[in-house]
């Protein structure tokens, strides 16, 4: 927390929801957050927001967030967008949103939200139920991870040969 002394209107202000974020990546997709860190007055209150800009077909990849529930509202374009839900039952949902439409995704689920639109960009606002909702990509965390994971481990989880596994470790 910060001294209460030092506090000051710029802490309660974030300026940039308006420029859209670079998607000239792998995914095709730029988030852009407001946690705490962007704007300090968020701390302790439990809330954040993040832009979310998408290329022609771009994704945000698969991802958790471990501290937040996510409600997301489509401004531009259109998204599939699904999450799933914890073993045993695993159930997928799915959805497609157009311009003004709004989905949940539940604190801790596997989501995922892809631009259906292979001509036009996409762009959506996400409020999070926390000031610090931390973001889990699970290509990354699995197959990225330093140390790795054994590759025998990967192999047998996933049902791929161990080459296969090499391979995609070598991507991240």
């Amino acid at each position: 927390c910060k001294n209460p002394s030092t506090v000051t209107a710029n802490d309660f202000y974030f300026r940039g929801l308006h420029v859209a974020g670079n998607t000239s990546n792998a995914q095709g997709s730029r988030v852009t957050p407001v946690f705490a860190t962007q704007l300090p007055g968020l701390n302790t209150l439990g809330i954040s927001m993040v832009r979310i800009d998408y290329a022609p077909g771009g994704q945000n990849a698969p991802h958790t967030h471990p501290r937040a529930t996510e409600i997301l509202t489509v401004l531009e374009g259109s998204l599939e967008v699904g999450f799933v839900t914890s073993n045993p039952n695993n159930n997928h949902f799915t959805k497609t949103l157009y311009k003004g439409d709004v989905f949940v995704f539940p604190s801790n689920a596997v989501h995922y939200q892809r631009n259906t639109n292979w001509n036009a960009p996409a762009v959506a606002i996400a409020a999070l139920s926390s000031q610090n909702p931390g973001a889990i990509t699970i290509a990354n965390a699995v197959f990225g991870s330093q140390p790795g994971i054994s590759a025998d481990i990967l192999a047998k989880s996933f049902s791929l040969d161990v080459a296969t596994v090499n391979f995609m470790q070598s991507k991240f």
